[in-house]
């Protein structure tokens, strides 16, 4: 039997990324031995639940992989916060000192997948939404008038109470498929999706550029239909 991650007869193609190759690689050997340590044929083993891989199979893969250094991308807050041993922490919205501008003038602080388009880009202050602290305090004083929510968790659970109340979202994650993005569409929020930031900080007035064509989830990446975000800070009219 071929037990190479490879085998051309039976994997076509190769995975996406080295994390799912690993993985793949890793229960494929894990059935392997346990098919062969049986001494069964391959069509009374796949039916002998005996044989079948169990919790504790998986947790081994993930081990085997944290083992080598590797750490896994958090998408919300919660999961550095109960399981930091297996997630990267976030640097946080990083400032290039970049000066890119708009054709006003404004800088430009970060591109998105837009979800759907409003009539006019929209005017807000930008406030980081990543805890659950963040969304109590607003669940009992009220989400202040103009918030664009920055939020990290693509799944839209941690802000599905107060998602309604934001004039706007800015999410560093995601499609336009994701959890969130189809929460906003329904609730009529304006919403970037994989939104890259590049000096943003927590209490910027900024404009959005929501007015911009809806992004196609497969070409959601090119730079040139990306919605773009610009700072606003001291000026009192904004569009």
């Amino acid at each position: 039997m071929n037990t190479t991650s490879t085998a051309p007869e039976k994997w076509a193609k190769p995975a996406m990324t080295p994390t799912v190759e690993a993985y793949h690689s890793h229960l494929r050997r894990i059935v392997a031995e346990r098919w062969a340590a049986s001494g069964k044929s391959w069509n009374d083993a796949v039916v002998d639940r005996d044989l079948e891989l169990r919790t504790e199979d998986f947790e081994a893969v993930e081990h085997a992989l944290l083992d080598t250094g590797y750490r896994f991308e958090m998408s919300a807050q919660a999961s550095l916060t109960e399981a930091p041993e297996k997630y990267r922490a976030p640097e946080g919205i990083a400032d290039s000192g970049s000066s890119e501008t708009d054709d006003d003038g404004h800088r430009i602080v970060g591109t998105g997948a837009n979800v759907f388009a409003v009539s006019g880009d929209v005017v807000g202050t930008a406030r980081l939404v990543s805890t659950v602290e963040a969304v109590l305090q607003m669940l009992t004083e009220g989400v202040p008038e103009g918030t664009i929510a920055v939020i990290d968790d693509s799944g839209g659970t941690l802000t599905a109470p107060i998602l309604e109340h934001f004039t706007g979202v800015l999410c560093m994650g995601g499609t336009v498929r994701s959890h969130l993005g189809i929460l906003t569409r329904e609730y009529g929020v304006p919403c970037l999706m994989d939104v890259q930031l590049d000096g943003l900080q927590d209490g910027d007035r900024v404009k959005v550029e929501y007015s911009k064509a809806p992004a196609d989830v497969y070409t959601e990446n090119d730079t040139s239909t990306r919605a773009r975000v610009v700072v606003l800070n001291g000026e009192t009219d904004a569009i």
